[in-house]
């Protein structure tokens, strides 16, 4: 069925359009128009009245939502109530993700993505799998007791997801470049953190195939002056991006500007690392049988190490137009466009052009969410 929005000023992932309509076929666009252009027997499905329409936010590193944590609810229903608790600050397609667990919770994490992506559940983008093949030396809020290497049984695990998008997120000293670009050839994508890999290997492991880095600064070596560290290679090279956290917490907001001015444009990603208190009354939660505590947007456990965050997309993007002094279209960017890169979905996601996908999120004047469609679906 053929329908529109209409009177808006859309931004299309490259250039704001005042005055447009974007016209939908079932879950795809069709045309990008000026308004005046409307033939008269579309439908209207909305009107914008003025405000703005943008492509869906993408969030790669989703630990809950909803007063639901991926690791302690291995459902489609779990899957169903984190992506709909995202939906509401504009993230129309994410990673769920699974924090270090057991061989056999990886594959009913697995196993529940691939139903949720079979049941078309709205926003699910495949898996993020945030360990086991991490150091205990950065472990940060993960149980180290559950960390290991990368076997045989590992690498049919971590690429047996046939629907969707993997992403991994591995201490690359731990195994080798051949294991990495195995992995790689699979179609996964590679991401380094929670690591103690110094400059030299993490340009090794980036040679073999790692393109992403995790919530940058965080669980990895930094930059010094004669020890440039991980982070150091990851704002050096210009063919990887990585992940960054724009709460306040995760890093200092200088921080924050400094490595979104060092980075090539397009390899600074916002992810949320979103804990189960995003989107739900209840501020705290169980990880590996420890409470952790949401207390003014910061999530930490007994020891004072953060776990996670609550934070959502539409405040991220707010916070890196402040902490990076970027414009909001770039912000928007680095929500849409540059994630969507990353996972190789950037034919089909993070523009809003014809042949793509009808994912959109509208914005009012400021910059909240008004409404949200994923595939051609408000």
């Amino acid at each position: 069925m053929i329908k529109s929005i209409v009177n808006g000023h859309v931004f299309n992932g490259e250039t704001l359009l005042k005055n447009h309509a974007v016209i939908i076929d079932g879950d795809k666009v069709v045309q990008v128009l000026p308004q005046e252009q409307l033939p008269a027997d579309i439908e209207v499905d909305f009107d914008l009245k003025g405000n703005y329409l943008v492509p869906g936010f993408i969030d790669l590193q989703v630990n809950g939502g909803g007063g639901v944590m991926f690791n302690n609810e291995l459902s489609v229903e779990g899957l169903r109530t984190i992506a709909k608790a995202h939906r509401q600050y504009g993230t129309t397609g994410l990673l769920p993700t699974l924090i270090t667990d057991s061989y056999d919770v990886m594959r009913q994490a697995i196993a529940a993505i691939t139903q949720a992506i079979q049941e078309g559940v709205p926003g699910i983008l495949g898996v993020h799998l945030e360990g086991p093949f991490l150091n205990p030396e950065r472990k940060g809020a993960h149980a180290a007791e559950k960390f290991c290497v990368i076997d045989e049984q590992g690498f049919d695990i971590i690429t047996s997801l046939k629907l969707g998008k993997t992403l991994i997120t591995i201490a690359p000293e731990l195994t080798t470049g051949p294991m990495i670009k195995r992995i790689c050839d699979q179609g996964v994508v590679v991401s380094a953190g929670h690591t103690g890999a110094d400059y030299e290997q993490t340009c090794e492991a980036l040679e073999a195939g790692v393109t992403g880095f995790t919530h940058l600064y965080n669980a990895m070596t930094p930059l010094q002056s004669r020890a440039p560290g991980m982070v150091g290679a990851a704002l050096n090279d210009e063919h990887s991006w990585f992940g960054i956290i724009a709460d306040g917490f995760h890093m200092h907001p200088a921080a924050f500007r400094v490595a979104v001015a060092a980075k090539q444009q397009g390899g600074a990603i916002l992810v949320t690392d979103a804990m189960s208190t995003v989107g739900a009354s209840e501020k705290s939660f169980m990880l590996d049988g420890e409470t952790i505590h949401a207390i003014d947007g910061r999530c930490t456990n007994a020891a004072g190490s953060l776990a996670g965050s609550d934070l959502d997309m539409n405040t991220a993007i707010k916070n890196a137009m402040k902490f990076a002094r970027v414009d909001w279209m770039e912000a928007v960017r680095m929500a849409t466009v540059y994630p969507a890169q990353a996972i190789g979905v950037e034919d089909q996601l993070g523009f809003i052009k014809p042949g793509f996908q009808a994912s959109f999120v509208s914005l009012d004047a400021n910059q909240n969410v008004t409404g949200t469609w994923i595939a051609g679906e408000k």
